[in-house]
């Protein structure tokens, strides 16, 4: 900075300035110094610039609203609800196998819960749905115990806390799979919430402004720590909240400086920096930094002594201050200049040791809070300065190690006590009892009365929403006919059915089609002046094709998400779709469609918090199979997303073949989650190689819905020996089988069964269902899995093939009840055709009939030579390596 060379004419401006902000408010003066700016910059002035401000609360006190509440009750029934948490986790780590639990953040983050269950988190009623709240996840002993004040939550589920096996128990974490009345949100695995609040916020004005649900009055509030936002999904998708204008927003970030081994920034200011990071994505930033202690403070820091040093002071500095006591604080703080000491002369060391930060004091958080809420036309984050195991002394009070705290002795608990007011003596205290106050007492009077405003008790979620009435199968009868001698794609087939249901009567409008900038691949652009790309602003320019056919049309009211090169982004907005039924009372039908290798693989996460949050929708894995996309390689071919997708236990995931089959699961899948609302998922692959695609044979449909069916059977003209072999084929490797079959027929003299798997995984599950039942019924005639019913009576042995890695057809292996030989396509993809790619991976025709012979070889039905003969007449070198390793 330059040294000032006319003191008075400095003064002059300041008093200037200071005369506009009390004569006509800060707009005016920041109007004022905007055109200043602007003027400025046009002679080439380099202005200072900051995009940060002091490290300060926000708002000042005089512009603080004032909470209108009985600050004494709230403070007793806070002071309830943190004895209950510790307890909670204290009574668990009593009992044997030390189940652990988390009581340091709750610890710092309860006054910012608090605050918002008194005035803020809306439950609904019968003309609004509830606000959506995002829970930090490893404070939800705090939630716990708010419910077990309330009456929501019983004595034993609390002492079942992390003892969920034998029922009546409380997860962990938020779960809505374990507690599908209470969690909304899985939230524990770190970046997911504060990404997934984002999506939830643009999918709630996306339904509002297609005027499907009045969403004008609802809040989506995300809470997330300050290590937090390390994640990179945390702040990946801040931009788009900025851009979107989305003021039904709030994040509230825990800033306790501490992540779970240390300090979140010890060199640096986390709260500067994130106000930094929010406000250039076009956030409105509240800093909730100190408390009212320091009011006073800050009125007598007339030279700006306090606010230098506050500002110079990084996070370690600040953790130590707290850490260390009153005396560390006022020798490394108040001491740092003599301006500085003198101010703090007057202050005894309980004063400074009552110098609270701003996270702790509800004034300061409501007055963040009701800012926030009226805040219109921004996202708003809430900065709140907060001590992590506050409350905890020096067990446990900014120290490194609290995050894993899970045990307290008899004197801190003693201190605790006294801290908090809990009504426990000595002998009572060691049994570490909850305490619940009786249902008449003042403070369970204020706390209902507090909830009955705002509609009553939260957490909570719906189950279930209104049964939608689905279309029929014969609504997809140009799928089921087959394409007449065209070749068309399984992903084009997709595209045409999901045309038919968008124009459905009954449905239509709740089709959601998502993609993550991809339409076009995928063959959806015809979809664009049809259905019109959702953004939020409408369409300000008019697109440059704008006189084609499918030119690109965007607008307030369409249909289509498109959420740009951003996979996580485009899964979160399909979550928010697929739970609308329960968040909003509304069912979405969403259909995400993506390059499956940039699925389950990339957004694995996701797609574990959808099973999760039982969700309810369609993801279809476009261009899927190693060998079906030509030219892209490696990073593009995906052999291993059904794998991936097994691992998720309500996800239903098939690989169909034909245009017939895609029909028959997308109908049943509709059924059973929109009419039955059942809580699975779907994943289906879809391809963009043309082939035809046969009509559907008569009666197939349970059997393409199982998993496999019976496609047809090829036959060995002539008398002899008749050979025989069972062929499997998945997804568009069903092609090569049916061709291998003929090849076996025509140069082998080997009949086939050639049989459709639309789902390896399917089949697997049913198969250890059935298994597990058979060990548990030992006394009972053995049940058989739908795969060995297929195939028991038929002869020869077994051969299956799919596009994807060996581990997905050996699922059923348990199953066949003959020899069994796989074909996949292991190892890493790469750029060449089809045919080569396929004949690299050994799994086209040829091999098909290789393997096929030499399974009948080990059978003693042919001899080896008829092997070696294949392998010469179809050019196989069988001194290639492995293409594994290749």
């Amino acid at each position: 900075m330059h040294e000032d060379s006319d003191p008075i004419e400095t003064r002059e401006w300041l008093e200037s300035l200071d005369s506009v902000i009390d004569n006509e408010g800060v707009d005016r003066a920041h109007y004022l110094l905007t055109r200043l700016s602007e003027r400025a910059t046009r002679d080439g002035a380099q202005l200072p610039y900051s995009i940060t401000t002091p490290f300060r609360n926000t708002i000042p006190p005089t512009k603080e609203a004032r909470m209108p509440g009985d600050l004494f009750m709230e403070r007793r029934i806070r002071s309830l609800i943190r004895w209950n948490a510790l307890a909670m986790v204290l009574r668990a780590n009593q009992r044997p196998g030390e189940l652990g639990g988390h009581i340091s953040t709750f610890s710092s983050i309860a006054t910012m819960y608090d605050v918002g269950f008194n005035y803020f988190f809306n439950a609904g009623n019968e003309t609004r749905d509830s606000d959506l709240v995002y829970i930090q996840g490893h404070s939800a002993p705090g939630i716990y115990a708010r419910s077990f004040l309330e009456g929501r939550i019983s004595d034993e589920q609390m002492d079942n806390y992390r003892n969920e096996v034998d029922g009546n128990g409380l997860s962990s974490y938020p779960h809505p799979w374990l507690m599908p009345d209470y969690w909304q949100f899985p939230t524990v695995s770190m970046g997911l919430g504060p990404l997934q609040a984002i999506y939830q916020a643009h999918t709630m004005k996306y339904m509002h402004n297609r005027e499907l649900v009045d969403n004008s009055d609802r809040k989506v509030w995300c809470f997330i720590g300050d290590g937090e936002t390390d994640e990179p999904e945390s702040l990946g998708a801040i931009s788009l909240a900025g851009r979107e204008k989305l003021d039904n927003l709030i994040f509230v970030v825990n800033c306790n400086l501490q992540r779970l081994d240390g300090p979140v920034r010890g060199n640096g200011k986390i709260i500067q920096e994130l106000e930094g990071v929010f406000r250039g994505a076009g956030w409105n930033v509240i800093k909730v930094v100190w408390g009212r202690h320091w009011d006073t403070l800050f009125e007598n820091d007339t030279h700006g002594a306090m606010q230098k040093v506050m500002d110079e002071c990084v996070d370690g500095d600040l953790q130590n201050f707290k850490g260390n006591g009153a005396a560390y604080t006022r020798k490394h703080f108040f001491g740092r200049s003599p301006e500085l000491a003198k101010l703090a002369e007057s202050l005894t060391d309980d004063d400074i040791a009552q110098l609270n930060r701003g996270g702790h004091d509800p004034y300061k958080v409501y007055a963040a809070y009701h800012e926030a809420v009226k805040t219109k036309g921004q996202p708003t984050v809430i900065l709140t300065h907060t001590i992590k195991g506050y409350g905890f002394g020096k067990a446990g009070e900014a120290q490194n190690a609290t995050h894993s705290l899970k045990k307290l002795d008899m004197d801190t608990l003693k201190s605790f006590r006294d801290h908090f007011g809990i009504p426990l003596n000595d002998e009572e205290l060691k049994d570490i009892p909850y305490y619940r106050p009786p249902a008449d007492s003042p403070e369970m009077l204020y706390m209902r009365k507090k909830r009955e405003q705002l509609g009553g008790f939260y957490p909570k979620r719906r189950k279930d929403s209104r049964p939608l009435t689905v279309p029929s199968l014969d609504v997809f009868e140009a799928q089921l006919k087959g394409s007449n001698g065209r070749e068309i794609s399984t992903t084009m087939a997709f595209v045409r059915i999901l045309s038919t249901l968008t124009k459905d009567k009954r449905i239509g409008k709740r089709i959601v089609p998502i993609v993550p900038d991809e339409a076009r691949t995928f063959g959806m652009e015809g979809m664009f002046r049809q259905l019109g790309i959702y953004t939020s602003e409408g369409q300000k320019y008019i697109p440059h094709d704008r006189e084609q056919m499918m030119y690109y049309r965007e607008d307030a009211n369409g249909q289509i998400l498109e959420e740009g090169i951003n996979e996580a982004g485009a899964m979160a907005a399909w979550i928010a779709c697929a739970t609308a039924y329960s968040t909003s009372d509304y069912p979405l039908i969403p259909f995400y469609t993506f390059y499956s290798m940039f699925g389950f693989q990339r957004v694995g996460d996701l797609c574990w918090a959808a099973g999760d949050m039982r969700a309810r929708g369609f993801l279809m894995g476009g261009t899927a199979g190693r060998t079906t996309l030509n030219g892209e390689g490696l990073q593009h071919q995906d052999g291993h997303s059904h794998i991936l997708a097994g691992t998720v236990p309500n996800c239903v995931a098939y690989d169909p073949a034909y245009a017939h089959e895609l029909a028959v699961i997308i109908q049943d899948g509709l059924r059973r989650m929109y009419a039955e609302n059942e809580s699975v998922y779907y994943y289906i692959t879809i391809m963009n190689e043309n082939y035809e695609q046969p009509a559907m044979p008569e009666g197939v449909e349970q059997g393409i819905i199982k998993g496999m069916y019976l496609l047809e059977d090829v036959k060995v003209k002539g008398k002899g020996k008749k050979l025989h072999v069972q062929l499997l084929g998945s997804g568009t490797i069903l092609n090569e089988v049916r061709a291998a079959a003929q090849l076996l027929a025509e140069d082998f003299g080997v009949g086939s069964d050639i049989w459709s798997v639309t789902s390896f995984n399917e089949l697997a599950r049913d198969g250890q269902h059935i298994r597990r039942w058979n060990m548990l019924h030992p006394e009972e005639k053995a049940k058989e899995s739908y795969v060995t019913s297929c195939l028991k009576d038929r002869k020869g042995p077994v051969i299956a093939s799919s596009d994807y890695i060996k581990l997905y057809g050996e699922q059923i292996r348990a199953m066949v009840p003959t020899d069994y030989t796989v074909l996949g396509t292991d190892g890493f993809g790469r750029s060449d055709t089809r045919e080569k790619l396929r004949h690299f991976f050994e799994v086209d025709r040829y091999f098909v009939v290789v393997a096929a012979l030499e399974a009948l070889s080990k059978r003693g039905e042919i001899e080896q030579k008829q092997v070696l003969e294949a392998m010469r007449k179809y050019n196989i070198d069988r001194n290639l390596p492995n293409p594994i390793t290749r």
